[in-house]
């Protein structure tokens, strides 16, 4: 059975009724946002559309734990070997409360310790990505293509910010890429590594980050023909960093942030 048959009514019923959620908040003026203890934002819709997400999964029938930004991990000991759907419920939800719409729902299916569906919907961007390992990636129905540039001198690359949160090594090695390149901003989020898989841009970076911001989109960058993986060069959605590429310019950019 193809993953997107498995996997794919239950991921298009979460993002459609996520996108609802967040565009009746996107812009309300009484939307309430609150800091967590590691300083990151949460509002209200970030709680609903995760629920959401939990009870739809729980109606499907189909046999998955859930691993969320909001609630946790529903994983025990005894479902170790069980797949699951982890999910970002509003990534970028600073973007979010600024009534920036770069934000996004992000949804992955993990098995046997291998991403193998991975949608991204972005309402606010009217766009919804999806992949299904071995079926292509699309954005709202037209498959993707990585570009064909082949050096970093003649790309376009976007990056995380270099704010007071990294250390100063951290910003040193980040700032080695787009000053690299021909062009270069500094983004971070889901939406980069989107751009790397439309062909738009060449290398996305994000140095650190959790699980669930990062997901969805190795499957749906590898898909499009592109490359995905730590600074290291490991293919692992849980050592923070993801570096995304058209697979040409992947093994220059890992020189330089090593």
């Amino acid at each position: 059975m193809g993953h997107r048959k498995e996997y794919g009514e239950l991921l298009e019923a979460i993002a459609k009724e996520a996108d609802a959620i967040a565009m009746r908040y996107f812009r309300a003026v009484e939307m309430r946002v609150e800091r967590k203890s590691d300083g990151t934002a949460v509002t209200q819709a970030d709680r609903e559309v995760e629920e959401m997400a939990r009870a739809k999964v729980a109606a499907s029938g189909i046999a998955l734990e859930v691993l969320g930004e909001e609630m946790g991990d529903t994983r025990s000991g005894g479902s170790a070997g069980r797949a699951r759907l982890i999910i970002d419920p509003i990534d970028g939800t600073d973007e979010f409360s600024r009534g920036i719409p770069t934000f996004g729902t992000l949804l992955a299916i993990e098995r046997d310790g291998e991403i193998v569906a991975g949608m991204a919907s972005a309402p606010g961007l009217g766009s919804r990505w999806w992949a299904y390992r071995g079926e292509g990636a699309y954005r709202n129905g037209r498959r993707l293509q990585v570009s064909k540039i082949a050096r970093l001198s003649e790309a376009m690359v976007f990056t995380t910010g270099t704010g007071p949160s990294k250390d100063r090594e951290a910003i040193a090695k980040i700032r080695r890429l787009p000053d690299a390149a021909r062009s270069g901003r500094a983004f971070g989020g889901f939406w980069q590594h989107m751009l790397v898989a439309e062909g738009a841009i060449e290398a996305a970076l994000d140095w650190t980050s959790k699980p669930w911001d990062l997901a969805p989109l190795g499957i749906i960058v590898e898909e499009a023909g592109g490359r995905s993986t730590t600074v290291a060069g490991k293919r692992s959605i849980y050592e923070g960093s993801l570096l995304s590429t058209n697979g040409k310019v992947h093994e220059e950019a890992l020189a330089l942030l090593r």
